[in-house]
């Protein structure tokens, strides 16, 4: 009887400890991942450190094998293309990111002192492609171990020849085979559409929108990256007031449209198609409340944007 109760507790503290062991790796596995607005997966190890590899994104493919793209940050930079950065002096707190983010063609070179060096991915509009192939080894060879993701309609992603991107990204993978080409599938594609709806309320058919690439950036940023510094994105309201400095829309084009004229006239376009850039701008200032995202050049919080422009005023 005495040797049968022994076994008994023994099985007893088996089973206690193996469920202990289970709650704290539950309890690991929640805080590591954390909830995140569009629902994805962990992600990139640079090459910085010896972490596992990542289970792969969904609805970012690779050109050639087809695979998911598999990328985690624990600190990205997002670097915008807006005249803001001139004169930043950010470069270097840009390059110690442990993942540095840009957008279609924004070169470095010539602009390392304002906008840093390194380049760990690159989301390129469709419509950015011959500016990025005309730019060259400059852009494709940024990286030591570069990434992009293309993103556009799905007619230009055909496989039969007339795919207008698809066709450009085999030109460009004959060229620098090692690049890691991704592109996004159409129903990420659709993601993006009803997020874009569901923060809104409006259908971007519908309401005649055309989603910018700081949209899909903003968004691929919140799935790859724990924090995220975004450089050179002014608050939603900053173009409404009369005091606002005025930089171009692109800080490699110094004598280029003023930023605030572009934003405003796409934001009150009605016919055709045109980017919302202050809506977008109202969507990233909500979600910068509930997730791990910093606003330089200009600094500003959210929900604090006209205080703290002010106060900037103030001290000028």
């Amino acid at each position: 009887m005495k040797r049968v109760l022994r076994r008994a507790i023994v099985v007893f503290l088996g089973l206690s400890a193996c469920g202990t062991l289970l709650v704290l790796y539950s309890t690991k596995g929640e805080r590591r991942g954390g909830s995140k607005l569009p629902g994805s997966a962990e992600g990139w190890s640079t090459g910085r450190d010896r972490r596992p590899e990542p289970a792969a994104l969904t609805g970012y493919i690779n050109l050639i094998d087809r695979k998911g793209l598999q990328v985690h940050c624990n600190s990205c930079a997002l670097v915008t293309s807006s005249g803001h950065l001139t004169g930043s002096r950010r470069g270097a707190e840009i390059d110690h990111a442990e993942c540095v983010i840009r957008m279609n063609d924004a070169p470095t070179r010539g602009y390392q002192e304002d906008v840093g060096q390194r380049t760990s991915l690159r989301v390129v509009a469709h419509s950015s492609i011959q500016q990025l192939l005309q730019k060259g080894g400059e852009l494709l060879n940024a990286s030591r171990e570069p990434a992009f993701i293309f993103w556009g309609p799905s007619s230009c992603m055909r496989r039969d020849g007339k795919g207008r991107l698809y066709n450009q990204l085999q030109l460009i993978h004959r060229s620098v085979p090692g690049l890691r080409l991704h592109t996004i599938t159409r129903q990420k594609m659709l993601h993006f559409d009803q997020l874009f709806e569901r923060e809104t309320g409006k259908d971007r058919k519908m309401s005649n929108s055309w989603l910018s690439t700081g949209w899909f950036t903003m968004i691929i940023a919140l799935e790859l990256c724990d924090t995220i510094d975004v450089y050179g994105m002014v608050p939603p309201d900053l173009c409404r007031d009369p005091a606002h400095r005025q930089v171009p829309y692109h800080y490699y084009e110094p004598t280029g449209i003023d930023e605030c004229t572009m934003y405003i006239s796409h934001e009150l376009g009605r016919k055709g198609s045109h980017h919302r850039f202050i809506t977008e701008k109202r969507v990233f200032a909500k979600w910068a409340k509930k997730y791990s995202i910093h606003f330089h050049e200009p600094e500003w919080e959210p929900g604090s944007e006209v205080a703290n422009r002010t106060e900037a005023e103030a001290n000028q």
